[in-house]
């Protein structure tokens, strides 16, 4: 299974929704993510592809995550080794942790 096609699958399980119905251009808000929805997704995609993404609820921005091809880029640019310039711990790593 391709990156996309897993990221849809853990999109639509937690949105409730057939994966077909998402494209790489579906806006995550209008699909009706919220707040707590992004951060279980991120949990979920660490889970899923075994890496750390770069996210604070608090201090992210998550304005390059807003479609399901943002959230692909950002699961291969990681998976390739680079960093997402977010600045910020790993999702779960509390402020006061050491990076790895």
């Amino acid at each position: 299974m391709s990156v996309q096609e897993q990221v849809k699958v853990i999109i639509a399980k937690q949105l409730d929704i057939d994966p077909s119905t998402l494209e790489e251009t579906t806006d995550l808000q209008e699909a009706g993510f919220e707040s707590l929805d992004v951060v279980e997704m991120i949990f979920n995609l660490e889970d899923a592809f075994n890496i750390n993404i770069p996210f604070n609820a608090n201090e992210t921005d998550t304005s390059q995550m807003k479609t399901v091809g943002d959230i692909v880029r950002l699961v291969e640019t990681i998976q390739a080794g680079a960093v997402p310039k977010a600045g910020n711990k790993p999702a779960g790593q509390t402020p006061d942790e050491p990076s790895a």
